[in-house]
Order: C-alpha cells, then structure tokens, then sequence
C-alpha cells in the first residue's frame, strides 16, 4: 500500500448522513488498496460503540454497520479518542471489533504520515 488516507468523523448517530459519508469514503479507499485510519472523536465516537450503527442506515447508502464491517475487513484501522469515550461513559470493551482507544499523539502521528486527511 503506497497511500495512506486518514479520515476524522466528529459527527455522531443524530447526523446519520455525515456519520456515513466518511465511511463510504473510507470503504473506497481501502477497496483501492489504499492504507486507510479512521479516527472517531466528539460524537463520533459513539458510532464505533457496539448496537450503535446498527439503527443507522441512510437512502441511497450502505448501512452504517455494513461499512464499518467492510472497512474493518479491508484492514482499516479505527481509533478512537481517550477523553471522548470517558466523557460519553463509553468503556473500551463497549467498541466494535477493531477500534482502539488512543490519546492525541497517535492521532498526530497518524495524520503526520498520512498521504492525505479528511475530517467530517
């Protein structure tokens, strides 16, 4: 893989539309064997909590929860940031397969290698 593309989603299950653009996004990068990291902060990281992409589902898009499954087993990475889930009371054990919790650094470092970022 000689492009990385990281995505920020700030944007939780109430905005069901701009939580799902950046996963369609991420699905076809990684589709086109690009390196691909999601980072979930704010609101964001309620949709990598397990149950919640389950109920959102968009006109004209894949289901929330079939994309995240893709991209997960495309081998995008999904982190998810430390002080957001303790603010929502979300534990690390209460995310979706796949998602870790990390502090700023890593979400520098990941954007400092990245080819290109997008935030939503």
């Amino acid at each position: 893989m000689a492009e990385k593309l990281f995505i920020m989603v700030t944007h939780g299950p109430e905005e069901p539309e701009l939580a799902t653009i950046p996963l369609v996004m991420a699905g076809a990068a990684a589709a086109s064997d690009m390196e691909v990291v999601v980072g979930f902060q704010g609101e964001g990281c309620r949709l990598v909590t397990k149950g919640v992409a389950d109920d959102i589902a968009v006109p004209e898009f894949v289901p929330l929860r079939q994309l995240l499954h893709d991209v997960h087993t495309l081998g995008g990475k999904f982190l998810v940031g430390g002080p957001c889930v303790k603010n929502r009371g979300i534990a690390p054990e209460d995310l979706v397969e796949g998602a870790e919790v990390c502090a700023a650094g890593r979400f520098v470092a990941e954007i400092a290698t990245a080819t290109n970022s997008l935030v939503y």
